[in-house]
């Protein structure tokens, strides 16, 4: 099997070793300068990889091409043109020019802009990112050369998630090398910032998903009550993979290693019909474009097993939804991890100024982080007792705390704390080294020994809205030290480079030293300290799309020029515009299910009661009737308020649909539209633990989470 897998990786990708092989030396020399140096792409050798990876793709039985690129849907786009061109006698060649591999144009008005683009003005332009490298896929139409891209304006504006991304990356990059040449490593040329992306998922039995209007349409059970038995036994996670669910994943994992993405780990969630899958680390936009493959096999991959794959952040209610835990580090050129603490990190200084940075960059922008992971869907998820809260802060663990206590009080650190050994006291097992501190899983940003794990992004989004936001925000906090640092050694007596950082540091700390938390961030005891401590609690999406536009995130982002004034206001009308379109959908999904399905199934069941309830009094006068008709009491009172709640729920939408596009509308979705759904939900899930299972109309909570 370990053959067969070194065999097929990267089968179905153009990379670097394809490249080696297939390109003239020069060719490729170039192209390698172009993708670690940033420099400009030579339009000969565009046309010399065009012609290689057209052959390469043909010979692999590709018959089209297509820019593949990631719009502010947050999902992918593709347009499909065939490699055929004309020839003489009615025949046709097989062409592909460094044009076409360099440029495509879609229609940039038909998709999510902002007021970006206007109806008419349709010309958008997809760019090679030739340092994410094109790879194959294979479906129903055939084998298609997909080659990754960012998605631009006529007039330059960024109208994707990649183009800020890559921006975001060249900002980090800079500011990092910089202060790297000040500790004296000169021969640091690049730092990149490394991304691995867990994904969680739900599978469920694909006849019994078709059954479901609300996953349909929404991915969500907008109704459904508990089963009897949910997660509580703790029974799920890190068990026994049912055998169905092990054939998807086989096949998963066949479709994405030959396609380099680099599957690792795989195991059962906590929740039932819960699973995740977690990749080794790339180079974040190649992690980016990795996550929507994983996403995309999944769903695809399902279909096929005869399953149905759900990547909503709150399928079902009341038990877990699923995240997707975005890790975060950088990495020298020379392949040096520069949140890596050492053996000693009291010793390591230069850690400890990158550290010191990234505490400053989360409490300064702790809103943004909130709002890059941020979504209708998540709106369900965070703050349960199953996902980080909503309130940003930062665990760094006893270890890197006690380091930060002796630099505030004393300005010098003497010692670090080390892990010991764990003692199991079964002399048999070998003992463990323990690590220095435990993890914490309530944790929204937690330091996990050599990065970061940002845990509050959810499962169905694109990690480049996280990514882009970390960079830039790090990349500000780098050049403000940086700053901070060349002034105190250009100051006269400022002899000592240690000691000028650290005292830096100290500084940094001291100020921001809010945003650290190592307790249980799910304690009502926190929320009272967060609130004294002055960090936001920003409650919900809708919440969270003002700070966007503010002075202080429009300077930050222009600053490190990864978004203009304009494309943030494009976003921030566009989170509102989502978000108003997916509740919209849900409340018009509702109200179709109770109309059609949930209330006249009770009316047949409440007939049913009655007739039942009559034929007895008939038959024996005498008897008792009283489970009869409290019964029918109940059921009867319920099926009135699920009536009025319906009604409700249609005229709260009918208002919405009426409000101002926007921030007006979002809100009123938010304060409005929302209650009213959840209102009509108390009652139908109620009635479903009363109405006789045989005459309710979708399958119930029992069926999807444990019949797979």
């Amino acid at each position: 099997m370990s053959e067969r897998v070194m065999d097929i990786f990267g089968i179905d990708v153009f990379n670097e070793a394809v490249m080696a092989e297939r390109l003239p030396k020069k060719a490729f020399v170039s192209l390698k300068k172009t993708i670690n140096n940033g420099e400009e792409l030579d339009a000969m050798v565009a046309e010399v990889v065009a012609n290689a990876m057209k052959d390469w793709a043909i010979e692999r039985g590709a018959t089209h091409y297509t820019h593949w690129f990631q719009p502010m849907t947050g999902v992918t786009a593709e347009k499909h043109d065939s490699f055929i061109a004309p020839a003489s006698e009615g025949r046709v060649i097989m062409e592909f020019s460094g044009k076409e591999l360099i440029k495509g144009e879609p229609d940039a008005s038909s998709f999510p802009s902002g007021g970006l683009r206007a109806t008419f003005e349709a010309r958008g332009y997809t760019a090679w990112d030739c340092a994410s490298p094109a790879f194959l896929k294979e479906d129903a139409a055939g084998v298609t050369l997909c080659i990754p891209t960012a998605f631009c304006s006529y007039t330059g504006e960024a109208l994707d998630k990649k183009t800020p991304l890559l921006r975001s990356m060249e900002a980090l990059n800079k500011q990092a090398v910089r202060v790297l040449h000040l500790f004296g490593e000169t021969d640091v040329t690049n730092v990149s910032c490394s991304v691995g992306a867990e994904q969680e998922y739900f599978l469920v039995d694909k006849e019994k998903y078709l059954k479901r209007e609300d996953l349909i349409f929404t991915g969500r059970t907008l109704f459904g009550a508990m089963p009897p038995k949910g997660q509580e036994l703790d029974d799920h996670y890190f068990g026994t993979i049912k055998e169905r669910i092990a054939a998807f994943m086989k096949e998963l994992n066949t479709e994405l290693w030959r396609l380099g993405v680099l599957a690792k780990t795989q195991h059962n969630e906590a929740a039932p019909a819960q699973h995740e899958l977690a990749p080794i680390y790339a180079t974040a936009n190649i992690a980016t474009d990795h996550n929507q493959l994983i996403m995309e096999c999944m769903k695809k991959v399902a279909n096929r097993q005869g399953l149905a794959c759900l990547l909503h952040e709150k399928p079902f209610a009341g038990v877990n939804g699923s995240g997707k835990h975005d890790n975060w580090a950088m990495i020298t050129d020379t392949g040096r991890n520069l949140l890596n603490p050492g053996k000693k990190p009291h010793e390591n200084t230069q850690f400890l100024f990158f550290l010191a940075a990234v505490i400053k960059a989360v409490d300064e922008h702790a809103e943004l982080l909130r709002l890059s992971a941020s979504n209708p869907g998540n709106d369900h998820r965070l703050g349960g007792n199953e996902a980080p809260p909503v309130i940003i802060s930062m665990f760094l663990g006893e270890q890197l705390e006690d380091i930060l206590k002796q630099l505030v009080a004393h300005g010098t650190i003497e010692n670090t704390k080390q892990g010991g050994k764990l003692l199991t006291g079964v002399h048999s097992i070998p003992y463990i080294k323990k690590d220095a501190t435990d993890r914490n899983r309530t944790s929204p940003f937690a330091f996990t020994g050599n990065k970061f794990e940002f845990r509050t992004v959810g499962s169905s989004m694109s990690v480049a809205d996280p990514n882009t936001v970390l960079n830039t925000i790090v990349a500000d906090a780098l050049e403000q030290m940086a700053d901070a640092l060349e002034q105190i050694l250009a100051a006269p007596g400022t002899e000592e480079f240690d000691r000028a950082v650290r005292e830096l540091i100290r500084e940094i700390v001291k100020k921001h030293d809010r945003i650290i938390f190592n307790g249980n961030g799910y304690a009502k005891e926190w929320f009272e300290e967060a609130e004294r401590r002055g960090l936001p609690n920003v409650r919900s999406m809708v919440e969270a799309i003002p700070c966007l536009t503010r002075e202080e995130s429009i300077r930050v982002f222009e600053r490190h020029e990864v978004l203009n004034r304009t494309e943030l206001a494009s976003r921030a009308e566009i989170h509102y515009e989502s978000y108003s379109k997916a509740i919209n959908i849900e409340a018009k999904t509702m109200i179709e299910m109770a109309s059609k399905l949930y209330i006249p199934a009770v009316i047949k069941y409440v007939k049913h009661l009655a007739d039942s309830l009559i034929a007895v009094k008939n038959a024996v006068p005498d008897a008792d009737t009283s489970v009869q008709e409290e019964l029918l009491k109940k059921t009867s009172a319920l099926l009135s308020s699920a009536q009025k709640a319906l009604n409700t729920l249609k005229e709260k939408d009918a208002q919405a649909a009426r409000k101002e596009q926007g921030s007006e509308q979002a809100n009123y979705f938010h304060k409005e539209v929302v209650p009213a759904m959840e209102a009509l939900r108390a009652p139908i899930d109620e009635l479903e633990m009363l109405v006789d299972k045989a005459l309710w109309p979708v399958p119930t909570y029992g069926d999807l989470l444990f019949e797979v």
